[in-house]
């Protein structure tokens, strides 16, 4: 078997803008930053494609053509048959109508290969790539500090800190009483209360205001509200803020789905998972200060490119694996995997977006929702199901990189897709890698009994599979390979050029006013 060189390699040096620093991680929106040193935070823009939740089956998509300047030699000859580069992949027609999706001329990427990031050896200094610190979180997390909160706000917020320490003391005082007054049951009874503070996740609520943001420019829109680049008036480095209606939210059923989505977000920490930094409101709408992404979706890329060669799919489908692995270390099933919810950084890395649709279930859940595209034959036939369903969705991921389209498709509407679903049936093309394609079979099944991911072996079943042979995964999960693709986007600037314009919005945000619905997003 051949040998994927760029899977096992270390990161080069940055070979961003020259003259360009920043430093190796991003901080919180309130930490004061020089300009000049500020690192690119990432970004976060709804879905291409919708979900079961907005009842459309409309997938977007866009012209099969080659983006200019991809990095043509990343793919490597296979061992039984021939694997073309992107610049020659035979045309392949997917089975239904390709609509127009690309950006606007203004804004259309100029691609720029970074092949030799992927054969040169590492460098001389012995340098390597990314490395989450341990206290990455810890010194860069949110805080309510000077200047944040006006008067009122900290008079508050300090009332609120006291009444929870006070609070707290009481806890711990009656604690202390009962466990000597009932020492042999007080372990399991305290093991339980720090189970229950832990799930609880980092504080976000109240984070934040409008007025610690300078807003720039629509990154995308959604059935709820839209996303925003902005700027920090503290640092002066990009986020991306989430911005529902919650009068949509409430019209659409998504109250339960959107406070999942900061609960879960709250909670996981992980290179490849979006961060969120901090939630607010205001009586009309809810806000979610999250990183800024500057590559764009993946979709997009899948679009221009018609179909990735096998090792760039296993590349980006090894870091799916990784974060679906720390998701349900977590007991938290992803539920929506698809292109448009993976976004890739200034380095080609991805990051996981989009946790509307995120639960912990530690035993089994019966909701119908995701991508029709993407469902699980259990969850469409209402049987109940587990985190079995996130690799299912794993092997839909990777069919639809490796053909540029998904496998049970049907122009017609989301009942036929769902009755392809339930029939079974994949049809392979003869492209397909024999490894990729035993791996598919393995994922791409009813039979939860065969399944991988789902057995005893968990998610090593999936890592240990032959497709993944060449993955130093230790290296993987440090961002300590390089990528196949790196966005030509300028780092620390909001280069939002990987992203669609939109129409920006005319309601202006913060207005006073009643807040009807406030009392249903109390954690915001």
């Amino acid at each position: 078997m051949h040998t994927l060189n760029f899977l096992r390699r270390r990161r080069t040096k940055d070979s961003g803008n020259p003259g360009t620093s920043s430093p190796s991680n991003p901080s919180s929106p309130v930490t004061p930053t020089a300009p000049s040193s500020s690192e690119q935070a990432t970004a976060l823009r709804g879905p291409s494609r919708p979900s079961t939740a907005s009842q459309s089956t409309h997938r977007s998509s866009a012209t099969a053509s080659q983006p200019h300047g991809w990095p043509t030699e990343a793919a490597v000859a296979e061992q039984q048959q021939p694997q073309h580069s992107m610049s020659t992949l035979p045309a392949q027609q997917p089975p239904y109508p390709v609509a127009q999706h690309s950006p606007s001329p203004a804004t259309e990427p100029q691609n720029v290969p970074r092949i030799a990031n992927l054969i040169n050896p590492p460098q001389q200094d012995g340098s390597v790539g990314y490395q989450q610190p341990g206290n990455y979180y810890a010194t860069n997390a949110p805080y309510n500090g000077g200047g944040l909160l006006s008067q009122p706000q900290q008079q508050q917020q300090q009332q609120q800190n006291h009444h929870q320490q006070s609070q707290h003391q009481q806890q711990h005082q009656q604690q202390h009483s009962e466990q000597q007054q009932h020492q042999t049951h007080q372990p399991v009874q305290h093991h339980t209360q720090q189970h229950a503070v832990q799930s609880e996740g980092r504080v976000t609520k109240g984070r934040y205001s409008l007025a610690d943001f300078e807003m720039l420019r629509t990154l995308g829109t959604g059935s709820f509200g839209r996303v925003h680049l902005v700027q920090s008036r503290h640092n002066h480095r990009f986020y991306a803020i989430k911005v529902l209606k919650k009068a949509q939210v409430v019209k659409m059923k998504q109250i339960e789905h959107t406070n999942d989505e900061r609960r879960m977000l709250s909670e996981v920490k992980h290179p490849f998972l979006i961060t969120l930094w901090g939630t607010f409101q205001d009586p009309k709408n809810l806000y979610m200060v999250m990183d800024f992404v500057e590559g764009g979706e993946l979709f997009s890329l899948l679009r221009r490119s018609g179909r990735f060669p096998n090792p760039v799919a296993k590349f980006y489908a090894a870091e799916v694996t990784l974060a679906l692995e720390y998701l349900h270390s977590k007991n938290i099933i992803y539920r929506d995997l698809k292109p448009e919810n993976l976004l890739l950084d200034r380095h080609g890395h991805l990051k996981i977006t989009d946790f509307g649709f995120a639960k912990r279930v530690t035993d089994k859940t019966w909701t119908l929702c995701g991508t029709p595209d993407y469902l699980a034959p259990e969850v469409v036939s209402q049987k109940g199901y587990n985190k079995s369903v996130d690799w299912w969705s794993l092997g839909i991921l990777i069919y639809e990189m490796l053909c540029g389209y998904t496998p049970f498709y049907d122009s017609g509407s989301a009942m036929k897709i769902y009755e392809n679903i339930l029939r079974g049936r994949v049809k392979y093309p003869a492209y397909i890698n024999p490894d990729a394609q035993d791996l598919l079979e393995r994922l791409i099944t009813a039979d939860l009994t065969k399944r991988l991911g789902n057995l005893y072996g968990g998610s090593q079943d999936v890592k240990n599979h032959p497709w993944f042979a060449e993955v130093t995964w230790d290296r993987l999960a440090r961002k300590d390979i390089d990528a196949p693709y790196s966005p030509p986007v300028r780092a620390g600037a909001g280069d939002a050029s990987q992203f669609d314009r939109y129409p920006e919005e005319t309601e202006q945000y913060g207005q006073p006013g009643h807040d009807e619905y406030g009392h249903l997003f109390q954690d915001f």
